[in-house]
Parts: structure tokens; sequence; C-alpha cells
């Protein structure tokens, strides 16, 4: 990622987190932080050593993102967005089973995420794809309690 593809990712971002935000009646008063306000200078701010960016192309299109960051062997996801027209065709387990991928090739021994506590539907599919619910939280200024899933190599 360079920082001319900064507003091509920033964009898919904040259009496919656009729908959680409309689900949870997420906005920029009760919840400025979250992904779908993500600015192209708050990406930015992300890549430093051990930050993995990854684009997903469908048709030569940017459709999908995700990133990985390397918190010593364990390495959070975030950002992992397919843009709504292009979900349900498998792109988002394409894209995750790549970052699992990328982490085993890394070395590294396990993927963790925060999500929306709230989205049964998402816990289910990271569940279904091999992820461990391991606990909540509940964080000043948000309005959803955060949930904490894992992945073991």
């Amino acid at each position: 990622m360079t920082a001319t593809h900064l507003p091509l990712y920033s964009e898919v971002i904040r259009k496919s987190f656009a729908t959680v935000a409309k689900d949870f009646n997420l906005t920029i008063e009760n919840c400025p932080g979250h992904t779908s306000f993500i600015t192209n200078e708050r990406l930015a701010s992300k890549i430093k050593d051990g930050y993995y960016p990854f684009g997903y192309l469908a048709d030569d299109k940017l459709v999908g993102f995700a990133s990985l960051t390397d918190m010593g062997g364990t390495y959070e996801m975030n950002d992992v967005a397919i843009l709504p027209e292009y979900r349900h065709y498998g792109f988002g387990k394409e894209l995750l089973d790549y970052c699992k991928d990328k982490v085993v090739a890394l070395g590294g021994t396990k993927i963790t995420i925060g999500i929306v506590e709230e989205n049964t539907v998402l816990k289910k599919w990271y569940a279904t794809n091999g992820f461990i619910h391991t606990g909540t939280k509940i964080f000043d200024g948000l309005p959803f309690t955060v949930g904490f899933m894992e992945w073991k190599v």
C-alpha cells in the first residue's frame, strides 16, 4: 500500500462498514471512531513496521480490504471489508483465508479480532471460520459492546 492507494482503501472500508453503522445506528456523533468513518489520515497512521494491508480485487476492481498488525507473534486483524454489492460470493472468506495463511507464513501463533458483539451474524461467520469467542468489554464512548475472538494456528 502506498499513499496513492489510501483514498481507494479508505473508500472501500467506509462503504463496507456503512452497513454496520446503519444496522446499529452508529453515527459520527455517537461513535466517531467507528470504522465506517475512517479517514485517509487515520488509515495512514496505521502504516508502520509490522503492519500488513491487503486489497482484494474482483474484475480488476478493488472490492475488499483487510489488515494485520504484528503484536509480537499474535496478529491483530482489522478493517476486514467487502463492498456490499460483492458480498455472498466467497470473497470475504478468501480474504480471511489469505490473512490466516499470511500469519502462518510470518510465524505467528494466532489472529485476534474485535467486533460489535451484538452483530450475531458476523460473530457466527467468524465462528464458522474457526474463530473462538474469548470475551467482551464495554468501552466508554462506544454505543455497543466489543466482542473479542481469536483464531489459533
